[in-house]
């Protein structure tokens, strides 16, 4: 028997290099249309997962998908990581889970789409998964193709549910009768 080796798995390998400071600060800091995401990623059994990576995109606030420099300084005299500038909106977030599989992230309002794309890093996980936060609030969201598409039980599993003011809550669930939708690219 020949036991898994770090290419056959996603992770938890990555848990020591790929998170870095402030990974899940998008917005800056005070900024007035700033909006919290947040939830846990569970298991086929619903347990929490402590050591999944999540990755987030989404355009500005203008719509543009460009980015901004800024997620992954490195310090000039150090070489370590600085995280990001404070500033600028750059439209990319990783989180790591923490011991209750929990994550949170600050974000801006996406432009042109109403949804935030997801990348899940995990245990067990041969390849990683895509899927789509939706926030049911935004303007857009009635009229996307995917939206318009999806069986309405299986839209449920994407919809980033408010919880107040500017805070949604968006669990991943990796199997089970909860499972997540998840996109496939061909």
């Amino acid at each position: 028997m020949t036991l898994p080796t770090p290419s056959q798995t996603v992770g938890p390998f990555y848990g020591y290099a790929l998170p870095f400071p402030g990974g899940g600060d998008l917005a800056p800091a005070g900024h007035p249309e700033a909006l919290t995401l947040h939830g846990q990623v569970h298991d086929g059994a619903g347990e929490p997962v402590p050591d999944a990576l999540l990755e987030f995109w989404q355009p500005s606030p203008a719509g543009s998908r460009t980015g901004c420099p800024g997620s992954l300084r490195r310090d000039p005299v150090t070489g370590g990581f600085l995280g990001r500038n404070g500033v600028d909106f750059t439209g990319f977030g990783r989180v790591a889970t923490d011991a209750d599989g929990h994550y949170a992230l600050r974000t801006l309002p996406p432009g042109g789409v109403p949804y935030l794309s997801v990348c899940v890093f995990a245990r067990g996980l041969l390849h990683h998964l895509y899927t789509r936060a939706y926030l049911t609030d935004h303007p857009l969201f009635p009229a996307d193709p995917l939206v318009r598409a999806l069986d309405p039980a299986r839209l449920g599993t994407l919809e980033a549910r408010p919880e107040g003011e500017r805070v949604r809550r968006f669990d991943i669930h990796l199997q089970g009768e909860k499972e997540t939708a998840f996109l496939v690219f061909d």
